[in-house]
């Protein structure tokens, strides 16, 4: 949500929160988000309330996903220091989201990491899960 204000992502950012205000898509939120923003700035975590709630889909953590997490830490897909981000993976591919989108190049849309996430799914008997940046889901309008 930070890239709503931030000058690099700024533009492709609003434009997926646009297809939220259209009723194009739905986003699904959960405690975990809500816990990242808790030390961001005012005008970030007023973001969402923006927005009508029936925008919005929650979910909550579970013991299936906080396991699923620690399966892709063992499996090295991501170290330990990243388990928040393992458990939003772990919680989109649960709930059967259809895109868990993200900024974090690093350790969430990163060829390398989708493969490595999507490989433990797999093996666990899980969907494969897409994974993208807010550009990818831009509409173009043809």
């Amino acid at each position: 949500m930070l890239g709503y204000f931030d000058e690099e992502f700024q533009e492709p950012t609003r434009k997926l929160f646009d297809r939220l205000q259209l009723r194009e898509i739905k986003f699904v939120i959960s405690d975990l988000l809500e816990l990242e923003l808790l030390p961001a700035p005012p005008h970030v975590r007023q973001l969402l309330l923006k927005f009508p709630t029936d925008r919005f889909e929650r979910v909550e953590l579970t013991e299936d996903a906080m396991k699923l997490a620690d399966a892709y830490i063992i499996e090295k897909v991501v170290g330990k220091t990243k388990l928040e981000d393992s458990r939003h993976i772990a919680l989109a591919t649960i709930c059967k989201a259809d895109v868990l989108v993200s900024w974090n190049f690093k350790h969430i849309v990163n060829l390398d990491k989708i493969k490595g996430y999507n490989s433990v799914n797999l093996r666990l008997g899980y969907p494969l899960l897409e994974i993208r940046s807010p550009q990818e889901l831009v509409s173009y309008g043809d």
